[in-house]
């Protein structure tokens, strides 16, 4: 079984979505993250470097969100995935990105996609 080290709630504003207005004016994104790492030395040692920094990952995360726009929440979750997979001591991670002001012509409270990857 992996450790885990989450993160919830992390806000964003960026510029992604497919109409002109979203590109434009922006909005805020929520990420949540589900880290998998071993984290027995960490605990063993009590060493920082021996885990996951999740300050700095968060710090890596806002900016991932913050930039180059994107249509898709679905592309912005991989970006996500793929920055989380190249830190060291990470074997696989979920990454869950809301759009709570999603322009879809009613009131609702959240739209999200959620994705699973590994390193295998």
């Amino acid at each position: 079984m992996t450790d885990r080290i989450t993160i919830r709630g992390l806000r964003v504003f960026g510029h992604h979505g497919v109409h002109p207005e979203e590109r434009s004016l922006g909005q805020t994104f929520v990420v949540d993250l589900v880290v998998g790492t071993d984290t027995r030395e960490a605990a063993r040692t009590d060493d920082l470097a021996a885990t996951v920094d999740y300050s700095s990952l968060v710090d890596q995360v806002v900016a991932a969100v913050a930039k180059d726009p994107v249509n898709l929440i679905e592309t912005v979750a991989q970006r996500v995935a793929d920055l989380c997979l190249d830190q060291p001591g990470v074997s696989e991670v979920e990454v869950t990105v809301h759009k709570p002001q999603a322009p879809v012509g009613v009131p609702l409270d959240d739209v999200a996609v959620t994705i699973h990857r590994s390193r295998t």
